[in-house]
């Protein structure tokens, strides 16, 4: 179960950084790319089994460390990149914690098997008629 945003908060370490993009002289000033990290292994949110199960589903995301880095530079705000930056880990969090449910095989139905057998059996027929009948 994913925790509260308040409680991931004070896990999280942000770091801030000068974006490019619109902006104008702000973007030269002002560092408003933000940069989220998140170290899934020393979180105390997280169960045994839910910090393995996120491991190996963000696999690719993690670094050589285990952090999961996540980056907003959309903003001119440094709020708004750090709000943006939080929704994202909650996304990636709950998807990647999310199980699917095991599929359970049907059989075909006799019916439609037999349906299958008999326009096997009417397309066969139909192309037999229509060779020449042999002078036997």
């Amino acid at each position: 179960m994913i925790p509260a945003a308040e409680e991931l908060i004070r896990e999280l370490n942000f770091k801030t950084s000068r974006s490019g993009g619109k902006g104008g002289q702000n973007v030269n000033k002002v560092s408003s790319k933000v940069e989220l990290v998140f170290n899934i292994e020393n979180s105390l949110l997280f169960t045994a089994e839910e910090k393995i199960l996120l491991q190996e589903k963000l696999i690719k995301k993690l670094d050589s460390q285990g952090n999961l880095h996540i980056v907003s530079q959309e903003d001119r705000s440094q709020l708004i990149n750090k709000q943006i930056t939080i929704e994202k880990l909650l996304k990636l969090l709950t998807k990647a914690l999310e199980v699917q449910k095991k599929r359970k095989p049907t059989k075909i139905p006799k019916a439609i098997i037999e349906k299958r057998l008999n326009n096997k059996l009417v397309k066969s027929t139909k192309k037999e008629n229509r060779k020449k009948p042999s002078l036997d």
